[in-house]
């Protein structure tokens, strides 16, 4: 039997705990069937705990029920760590110093042996246990800069769905700790298994990346006090489909090339290429989520009049093509793909 040990504490996303359990409920079910009439034990057994045993208030009012009290000395094949719902950042941040028996305990567990898994936020409170250091780790796309910030010795790969080293693993945004469980079943009971059940609950296995998911890049860039920078940005957005030159944007602003560069590099941490090219592919996404525009027009639109250049600066960018993310996220085509298989399951 393997032992998961689902540690939790007030403000943590209930989806995150109870979508969990059904993974391993699920698997079990599938190892019965597997072992019909051999009347075997569950091949998982799990425990919900807290810092001092109490139950806890998740992010959406909803109230978990433990099963005891976080205790590094329990033995566990596995201790996941659920992700907090955050949003205000700095806040979450000042309540790490609260969490120092839940870290100590991580880090006694690592060293017994134990997988150590996490999902969205949750790998802050790895990298606060110093699990991280010198490891690679994802986290949610939307927090990738102050995770940054934060932990500058973690190796963090925003746009990976997963990592996995030395036996910590962690997942990207929150519903990826589907993935996660599952992949904790793979790793503890093997890949047919896991197949088999995310089969059962239809849990996607093929996605690899979050960058595509990724839509608040340019708010996050906007969040700062340079207002030659804003005067820039503004610029930039109103001269989309126009031909980039630094030293024209220079000259509008009245500053040097040498001085542009450095204020941009200080408010958003790029050069102004780099934030334009951002720009228009966050521009190239949102036409075509929702205007309809087929590929070459939106790159006209975005200032691509080599559609060669858009298609590979778009892949680098999100991880699809930009045909491939207009199937994926267009209304217009989902709405049209819908009609077109009702039409054809409709008798004539």
């Amino acid at each position: 039997m393997h032992h998961i040990r689902i540690w939790v504490f007030e403000g943590v996303l209930a989806s995150g705990v109870a979508g969990s359990v059904d993974v391993f409920a699920t698997a079990n079910a599938m190892w019965a069937d597997l072992n019909r009439g051999m009347r075997l034990p569950p091949l998982f057994e799990w425990r919900i705990e807290s810092p001092d045993g109490n139950p806890v208030r998740t992010a959406s009012g909803q109230v978990v029920t433990v099963d005891g009290a976080i205790n590094s000395r329990t033995a566990a094949d596995a201790v996941i760590m659920p992700g907090p719902f955050v949003s205000d950042t700095p806040r979450f941040l000042n309540r790490m110093s609260a969490l120092q028996a839940m870290l100590a305990a991580l880090r006694r567990q690592h060293d017994r042996g134990a997988l150590i898994a996490s999902y969205c936020s949750g790998s802050f409170i790895l990298a606060e246990a110093g699990l991280l250091d010198g490891r690679a780790a994802t986290t949610h796309w939307a927090l990738a800069k102050a995770f940054r910030q934060r932990y500058p010795k973690v190796h963090l790969r925003p746009a990976e769905v997963m990592t996995e080293q030395d036996r910590i693993l962690c997942s990207g945004a929150v519903t990826t700790y589907l993935n996660l469980a599952l992949r904790l079943v793979e790793k503890l009971a093997g890949a047919n298994l896991a197949m088999l059940t995310g089969k059962m609950l239809l849990i996607d296995t093929n996605r690899i990346s979050q960058a595509a998911y990724a839509t608040l890049t340019l708010q996050d860039q906007q969040h700062h006090t340079d207002q030659l920078v804003k005067r820039g940005q503004r610029w930039m957005e109103k001269n989309l489909h126009r031909g980039f030159h630094l030293a024209e944007l220079a000259d509008h602003l009245a500053v040097s090339e040498r001085t542009l560069s450095r204020r941009f590099k200080q408010a958003v941490g790029q050069a102004p290429l780099q934030y334009l090219q951002i720009l228009r592919i966050e521009i190239a996404k949102r036409l075509l989520e929702t205007s309809g525009l087929n590929v070459e027009s939106v790159s006209e639109r975005v200032g691509y009049g080599d559609l060669s250049t858009f298609r590979r600066l778009f892949r680098r960018e999100t991880g699809l093509s930009p045909r491939e993310y207009q199937r994926g996220f267009s209304r217009r085509h989902r709405a049209a793909s819908m009609q077109r298989r009702t039409a054809r399951a409709t008798p004539r």
